[in-house]
């Protein structure tokens, strides 16, 4: 490992070859300067992790030395080191940069072990730069899979409602990546250093999501054994991301649009309001206006959610995508196990983009994930495929009654609902079940449920 750099500032020449030797058998890599002038020049000349400074000394003496730093791109922890210290003295030079302060005389513990809690702090500096950097990286909007127009204009509005605070609506059916969108919107912004936080509206019950969203004072209900700040106040300053916001209830519709419009927020249990800067990014697979005009949704919450709205379109309306994504899922998946997969037949890969893919990209990641593992090739053949997309047929499309029928979203409607009749009668009607065959989330499988007026057989 490369050793950690430092210097010692002190116009004591016993105390500075005292420390040296001390901390150079600690393994730190040791340079010496009499006063702030000469360590200033040093630190021209050398970069270092740490700098051990005293405060009286001629010339310059280390208040000087630390004023003169203000301001530069220094990256070293300063510790300051006086025999004439007070309180006052260490929060002045607290207050000018140093991170610690130590009283003369010292044991050599003490040095050791502030230079220790020096160095955890800068390795977690690092570290919380290296996980920013990755989470930008992963985040970017250029990593939104895709070169179709449909997609090429999502990462054009992504861009341009990233660095603004204005409500976003984002719509698509389940598993087209709605909240890697939203997590895209957030990260390239400038609320960017500032907490995501996500929940699914449709996943909690209602009498729980209140408490989860605006947070409860002690004793507000059976339970309540201490105070808890919601999300709405754990996001401040940042984003937070409504989930399947079309299965909200009623009487959150109502608080919701309350923080949208006085910008505070109010625990289960308090008089009191809070005041929250939070961007509310809303996503759904659901038709809000339609919602809306049937009554299950407000209408002047839908008109306050939808300043932005994005859309992503359903993977069979932009088929080229098909081809970059399973090969960033081949590369993704090559990665992170011991797998080795190369590539894909060309007719394997037809088979993948004449599919339907009623579970869009979700459903093609754990196909291209599930067979990766099962295989023992080197390449993707179309017997490698499951099933259900082999044997894909113009008859899971539509029947001799339908075939008159041109218009692809109402032939792509069709199969959806045959497809969930299918999974709910080979299930014998248990959701669960379905939606795992189906590959969509339990409150899509619902809202579709209600959608097409569906009847399944026990």
């Amino acid at each position: 490992m490369q050793r950690s750099t430092l210097l010692v500032i002190d116009d004591e020449e016993n105390m500075r070859h005292v420390l040296a030797s001390m901390l150079r058998k600690e393994g730190y890599d040791v340079s010496l300067a009499a006063d702030g002038l000469d360590g200033l020049q040093r630190i021209a000349e050398q970069r270092f992790d740490f700098i051990l400074c005293d405060i009286k000394m001629p010339r310059m003496d280390g208040l000087e030395f630390l004023k003169n730093l203000q301001g530069t791109r220094n990256p070293a922890i300063i510790i300051t080191m006086s025999a004439y210290g007070t309180l006052d003295l260490a929060i002045e030079t607290m207050q000018l940069g140093a991170y610690d302060y130590i009283s003369k005389p010292f044991k050599p513990a003490e040095i050791i072990l502030t230079l220790k809690k020096a160095e955890e702090r800068q390795r977690l500096q690092r570290e919380n730069v290296l996980l920013r950097e990755e989470v930008q990286r992963k985040y970017n909007f250029q990593n939104l899979i895709g070169k179709s127009a449909h997609m090429m204009h999502v990462c054009e509005m992504i861009k341009k409602i990233a660095q603004h605070k204005s409500p976003v609506l984002i719509t698509g059916e389940s598993g087209t990546g709605k909240e890697l969108v939203a997590k895209a919107i957030h990260y390239n912004g400038a609320r960017s250093p500032r907490p995501f936080l996500a929940v699914n509206c449709g996943a909690i019950p209602e009498n729980l999501l209140e408490s989860e969203l605006f947070g409860h004072k002690k004793g507000a209900f059976t339970g309540a054994i201490y105070d808890r700040c919601g999300i709405f106040e754990e996001a401040d300053g940042g984003t937070i991301l409504l989930d399947e916001i079309g299965d909200l209830p009623h009487p959150l519709q109502v608080k919701l649009l309350r923080v949208l419009q006085e910008r505070e927020i109010r625990r289960v249990g308090e008089d009191c309001c809070v005041s929250i800067d939070v961007r509310i990014i809303a996503a759904t697979a659901k038709d809000l206006a339609q919602e809306a005009q049937k009554g299950s949704f407000r209408e002047d919450l839908f008109y306050r959610l939808n300043v932005l709205p994005v859309h992503i379109p359903p993977l069979r309306e932009r088929k080229e995508d098909i081809p970059l994504l399973v090969n960033y899922f081949l590369h993704k998946y090559n990665q992170q196990g011991a797998i080795s997969v190369q590539g894909i037949t060309p007719p394997a890969l037809k088979l993948l983009i004449d599919y339907p893919w009623p579970g869009n990209v979700r459903e093609l990641e754990n196909t291209i994930e599930r067979t990766m593992v099962m295989i023992d090739t080197a390449t993707i053949d179309e017997r490698d495929l499951p099933d259900y997309i082999r044997n894909v047929s113009i008859e899971d499309y539509a029947t001799d009654s339908t075939m008159d029928e041109y218009s692809i979203k109402k032939m792509e409607r069709r199969l959806e609902e045959k497809l969930i009749r299918k999974a709910l009668q080979k299930t014998h009607g248990n959701k669960t079940r379905a939606i795992k065959l189906l590959e969509i989330s339990y409150p899509a499988l619902l809202s579709k449920i209600d959608e097409y007026g569906i009847e399944h057989e026990n």
